[in-house]
């Protein structure tokens, strides 16, 4: 399932059956009633050798338990019963990893609502009961054992980049800020990635150990797979990881060509969200970095080198077809001798999407000591659950009337502000 509300989609080649992770089952089921659950054990039995667990109870039960469980490659739930089966969809899609295959029974036979499920929420099978024996094994042990050839890619993590227009502007406190609020607060597969292998503090500002995971895939994208980012990626709460590397100063790491777009995938595959904190430098691997995400953020401060800087970077995003658009985020608004946000953005020519003010003193205490500032309740986490609704462009997150105009841009005022009102 996909980190914008929507299940996979797509189509890819034949795929293998996938290595298992740590604490990663190859199929796990919820069924709400004993018929169903008989089919199911009559059918997949024989079809393979690696134990599974059937549940009881439908797609609701699903979604609590997966809050705490590792998330399956395969995964079976039964909506039967349910009033509303599509928005319940929706809703299991945000506690699940994007390359789980996700198989549907329910008691629905009708051609519109399996078109709906299968190709407009990429569901990769659906069936009507009552289910049998044959049917389960035609169809739903193929996709089990990465076996059918005409079955949905996951379209997969959504990939957010953090920039700063100059250096100290407190895009890495933001970055990690966001991850936080994605991994810890609310409960989705998250990875914080710093790619600067010399001088990142994106791991440090959240105390987290760094590795040589990264290095090793940059360097060799040919060793890159889903277990290998599983093993390089440290763990630092359930559903918040982080991918960092602090190299020697004096070692010069030499990135090949394509392991930026290997990387992203296979991480695309296993998060929900990928956060990354990208330096403003004219490095190949930052640039990208920033021309494959899903929604690039801009960090800068109300400074006249600031402004310049915002406009040269947004003029490098623009050349570029992104999915959303760039998100500006103005820190520090009411630092001594700054600029008005009125006289920035009538310098920019557009609006600011979000401002933060001038918290100096708090934010350099938490840096120190290895803490993120947006653990405890306050302006700061006010302003990081706001930017999470403009970046996630998710159900999960705010779709009110409110926000969807700000995002169309119909009002000057910061977009925070819409929200705050709530």
């Amino acid at each position: 399932m996909a980190a914008d509300g929507s299940l996979p989609g797509g189509k890819r080649e034949l795929e293998t059956t996938p290595i298992l992770g740590a604490g990663r089952a190859l199929l796990l089921a919820f069924v709400a009633d004993a018929q169903a659950e008989l089919m199911l054990r009559d059918g997949l039995a024989e079809a393979t050798a690696e134990p599974f667990d059937i549940h009881k109870g439908g797609i609701r039960s699903a979604i609590t338990a997966l809050h705490k469980l590792p998330t399956p490659y395969s995964l079976i739930v039964d909506i039967s019963g349910e009033d509303e089966p599509l928005t319940a969809l929706l809703d299991l899609s945000q506690v699940v990893e994007p390359d789980v295959r996700v198989l549907v029974i329910g008691e629905i036979n009708n051609l519109d609502f399996y078109r709906e499920v299968t190709r407009g929420m990429g569901v990769r099978e659906y069936l009507p009961k009552p289910l049998t024996r044959a049917m389960v094994m035609r169809l739903f042990v193929p996709i089990i054992l990465g076996q059918h050839t005409d079955i949905q890619e996951p379209s997969g993590g959504r990939v957010i980049t953090i920039t700063g227009a100059r250096g100290g502007v407190g895009a890495t406190t933001l970055a990690a800020s966001l991850a936080w609020q994605f991994g810890v607060i609310r409960s989705r597969h998250t990875l914080l990635l710093d790619p600067d292998l010399h001088t990142g503090t994106a791991a440090l500002y959240l105390n987290a150990p760094t590795g040589p995971g990264l290095r090793a895939a940059l360097e060799m994208p040919d060793r890159i797979d889903d277990l290998f980012v599983e093993r390089a990626a440290q763990v630092l709460k359930d559903r918040l990881h982080v991918l960092a590397g602090q190299e020697s100063m004096d070692d010069r790491p030499v990135c090949a060509p394509d392991a930026a777009p290997r990387l992203l995938a296979a991480l695309r595959r296993r998060y929900n969200f990928i956060v990354i904190d990208v330096p403003f430098q004219p490095a190949p691997l930052y640039r990208d970095l920033l021309d494959m995400a899903s929604q690039r953020v801009i960090v800068f401060e109300p400074t006249l080198a600031g402004v310049r800087d915002t406009l040269r970077l947004r003029a490098l995003h623009d050349g570029q077809k992104l999915q959303s658009p760039t998100v500006l985020v103005l820190n520090r608004l009411d630092m001594p001798g700054a600029l008005t946000l009125t006289q920035i953005e009538d310098a920019l020519q557009f609006r600011v999407d979000m401002t933060i003010p001038d918290l100096p003193k708090r934010l350099a205490i938490d840096a120190n000591m290895g803490e993120i500032a947006v653990r405890e309740r306050g302006f700061l986490q006010l302003r990081v659950r706001d930017l999470a609704r403009l970046v996630a462009f998710n159900p999960l997150l705010d779709t009110s009337a409110a926000a969807v105009t700000a995002r169309r841009g119909d009002d000057r005022k910061p977009i925070w502000q819409f929200w705050k009102k709530k």
